[in-house]
Order: C-alpha cells, then structure tokens, then sequence
C-alpha cells in the first residue's frame, strides 16, 4: 500500500474545507445572532429554544459514534467517505438555507426552528465525520499527517475568516443587503451554501484514497461504538481534554462577543468583522508555520505556549473593556482587537494540537488492538465539540437571561422587522437602533465583558492540565507505535 500522502490529495482535500466551514461558520456562529435581531420572542420562548438546541446538539453528540459506525460500515467502489460527504452537503444547504429564510415568528418560529435544527443535527454529522474520517486514510507518516491536518485546518481557518467577514457585514450597519438583517440574512446564506457545495464536490471528485476497503463490512453496533472509546484510554483523555476546551473556545463568539461589541460600540456589523481580522490572520500564519514550528518544539512545549498566549489575551481583553474609558472608543477598541488576536492564535494552536493528538490514537489503537477503526475514532471530536455546545449554549441562555440582553435586542428585532416590510425606512431604523444602544447600561455591558473572558481563562487552563497529566502519546512514543505497526 502506497502510504506517502501525494501532493493531490495535499490539495484536493484541504481546500474543501473553505465552503464547508464557511457554511459552519454561519449556521453555527450567527444562527444566534439572527434569532436575537429578527426574531421578537418571549422569556419563555426564548428558553425553549435554549433547551432545544441544548437538546439536539447532545443529541448530535451521541449520533456522532454512531455515524462512525455506519460510515466504517459502508462500502462503495467510491469508497466509504466520499458517499457521506455527498449527501451530508446537499442535504445540509437545504437546511441552512431555511433556517435563515423562513418568516415565522413567536412559537410557530419555535417550533420550526427544532425541527430544522435536529435536522442539521442529522445530516451534517453525515458530512463531518466522513469529511474529517478522511485524514488518517490519507496522511499515516506523522509528518504527512501534520501537513495535511494543519493545511486543513488552515483553509477552514479561511472559510471561517470569509464568513466572519461576510455575514456580520452584510447583515447589520451601513452594508446590510436589502436595508435590513432579513433580506441581508436570505441573500447570505444562500450564497454561502452555494460555496459549500462547489468546495465539497472539489474534495469528492478530485481526493484518491488508496485502495478503498471492499471487504464485508461488520454490521453496525453499538456495542462496537464503546467498546473501541473505551478500549482506548488516550482517545478517551484526549477527547474529555478537547470536550473542556471547546467550552472556552466557543463562548466568545457563541453571541457574547456581539452583544458585547453592539452594546459598546454601536450596532455595526462590520465591527465584528474587523474584531475577528487579525486573529484570523495570525491563525492562518500560524498554519502555514506549523510544520516549521513541530520541527523546532515539541508538542508539550507549543501546548504551553497556545495556553499561556490565549490566557494573557482574555485577560488583556478584561482589563481594557473594564479600564479604557468609553470617551475612547477607537483606542478602546483597537486594543481589544489586538488582545483578541492573541486569545485566538493561542486557541488556534491548542486546537490543531489536540486535533493531531486525536489523529494519532488511530495508530494507538491499531497498535493495541490491530484495527484502526478511523471512522469512530474521528467521531470523538464532533462528539465533544457538540457537547460543548450545548454546555456553552446552555452558559450563554443564563447570562443573557440573568443580564437581560433580551430586553434590547427583541427591541432591534422589530426595528428590522419594520424596516423589511417597508414600515421605516433605513435611516430611521438606523437612529432608534442607536438610540436604544446609547440607554444600554454600563453594568450590563460589564458584565457580558467578564462573562466572555474570564468563562474561557477558567476552561482552558483545566484542559491544558488534563493534557500534561493523561496524555502519554509523545512525539518519541508515536515513532516507537508506527515502527512496530508497520513490521
């Protein structure tokens, strides 16, 4: 078997990622935001969503194995993941699609918005764990496995850098679509999903996988789900490591980050935009430098670094929003946009690390057991990154009920809608958005500051401690396993 990752697939394969995480970025990052400043919706329906997409995203968590499964199942001359991939994009477009253009409101709105949700739950696990199935089938060399998961990495690094652009910009401030967040959502997101499906199909017809396995395929089982997560001690570890992590990570830009910008700064979508630049940028330096940098350190040594870098910048975030007074807005917010990029580069790098520690408990396993088992090995990071979703969505429900983000925000979302159905016009919904903005009280807007900072600081240093103290598969040890697999 040919085991030197070919420099098509080097390609062929990250560059996929670009549409696909421009479309997660969106539905995952701003699906929030809309329902906040379209939608007007009561403390009571506002909490059932809440708890729906808590619901289904632990849902999603545990159909995460079980996709795996079927996915190690699955037996096509197309091979195993190409087919998923396929059919976890398109159905996926149609479910982004409506959950960004459909008109309802109150509990109607509710109730449609489950649905869709669970659905998305459904048919992107289809698209994600196939997708990123792929990388141990492709790259077994650690250092063709470092390459191609940082290059991977990297270019969904740019889809979500595009989407971090694209969407806040075009749906809020001056350069919404349409003159109001509804026209400027539908628009969005149907682009969007158009450039998911055109990356997608780029990966599906041009990737060549070596020899695809056509032996039968085992049937499907629970019980061979848990018996390969919990034969393998690394992969648990590492997963509960990643698990704590995506806590912290996603906390700021789960609808924290917005609010807080909106409250402090105006209601401006390109603010948000501008906010993220530059830690986007660092990040997609850091990709291309990866490689250089595993060379020079190991990979205990660039783990303290993300950890201790991401710190000092929530915590530069905090003194700056709490110290640099209002009547500098510019400075104010050109020094939060400086300590972002430091949280984020070192968030960026704890991320691709903890992504190759799960790539290598595939040779773990194999080592241990004789089977690789890549398909439910992946499923573990989709598996923890959904469940803590749902842990920081639930966070995110508590501090917008108890700090009372609501209250203003179902406020704009009249507003916009207004201005959709021609009841106002751009300019004035412009001047009452600003003026409800200016009556936002600076306790309020505190205290989203100290929840979207100090929350993450917390997360991240319990995972960095989990990381030293469970997780034994050095660079030295991954050579030792390799070397014994491959006699």
């Amino acid at each position: 078997m040919n085991t030197k990752l070919s420099r098509r697939n080097l390609w062929a394969y990250p560059v996929g990622s670009i549409g696909r995480d421009m479309a997660v970025g969106m539905f995952s990052g701003y699906l929030l935001t809309y329902v906040l400043f379209t939608k007007n919706l009561t403390g009571a329906q506002f909490a059932a969503l809440s708890v729906i997409m808590m619901a289904a995203r632990i849902f999603d968590a545990f159909n995460d194995p079980v996709m795996g499964n079927i996915i190690e199942a699955t037996r096509t001359r197309f091979g195993k993941f190409k087919p998923w991939i396929a059919i976890g994009c398109v159905l996926s477009i149609v479910v982004i699609i409506f959950s960004f253009t459909n008109p309802f409101q109150g509990w109607t709105y509710v109730v449609t918005f489950g649905i869709l949700y669970f659905a998305y739950s459904i048919v992107f696990t289809m698209n994600d764990i196939a997708y990123w199935g792929m990388v141990p089938a492709l790259a077994r060399q650690a250092q063709d496995r470092n390459r191609l998961t940082s290059r991977t990495v990297f270019f969904a690094g740019v889809g979500q850098f595009l989407a971090g652009i694209i969407v806040p910009t075009f749906t809020a401030g001056s350069m919404v679509i349409g003159g109001n967040a509804i026209t400027a959502y539908r628009v969005v997101s149907i682009v969007i999903c158009s450039l998911f499906f055109a990356f997608q199909m780029l990966t599906v017809l041009l990737v060549q996988e070596d020899n695809p396995d056509q032996t039968k395929a085992e049937p499907v089982s629970l019980r061979k789900i848990f018996q390969t997560i919990r034969g393998n001690d690394q992969l648990v570890w590492c997963g509960f490591c990643f698990l704590v992590f995506s806590i912290g990570q996603v906390l700021l830009g789960n609808g924290l980050s917005v609010s807080y910008l909106y409250f402090s700064f105006g209601y401006n979508g390109l603010l948000l935009s501008i906010f993220s630049i530059l830690g986007n940028l660092a990040g997609a330096i850091l990709m291309i430098r990866f490689a250089a940098l595993s060379e020079r350190h190991n990979r205990n040594q660039l783990m303290l670094g993300g950890t201790v870098m991401s710190v000092a910048g929530y915590f530069a975030m905090l003194v700056i929003g709490l110290a640099v007074p209002s009547s500098l807005l510019t400075v104010k917010f050109s020094l939060l946009v400086v300590s972002n990029l430091f949280a984020f580069l070192g968030q960026t790098l704890v991320y691709l690390l903890l992504m190759i520690c799960i790539a290598n408990t595939v040779e773990y396993n194999e080592w241990k057991t004789g089977r690789r088992e890549e398909g439910i090995i992946f499923s573990v990071r989709p598996f923890m990154t959904k469940l803590a979703s749902a842990i920081a969505q639930f966070l995110v429900m508590m501090i917008y009920l108890i700090v009372g983000v609501r209250s203003v925000t179902n406020q704009i979302s009249d507003w916009e809608n207004a201005a959709s159905a021609g009841r106002c016009t751009m300019e004035e919904k412009v001047v009452e958005i600003e003026r409800l903005l200016a009556e936002v009280p600076a306790s309020r807007t505190n205290a989203l500051l100290v929840c979207m900072t100090i929350l993450p600081i917390l997360f991240l240093l319990v995972a960095y401690a989990i990381y030293r103290k469970k997780y034994i598969i050095t660079e030295e040890f991954y050579e030792k396993i390799t070397g014994e697999i491959s006699r």
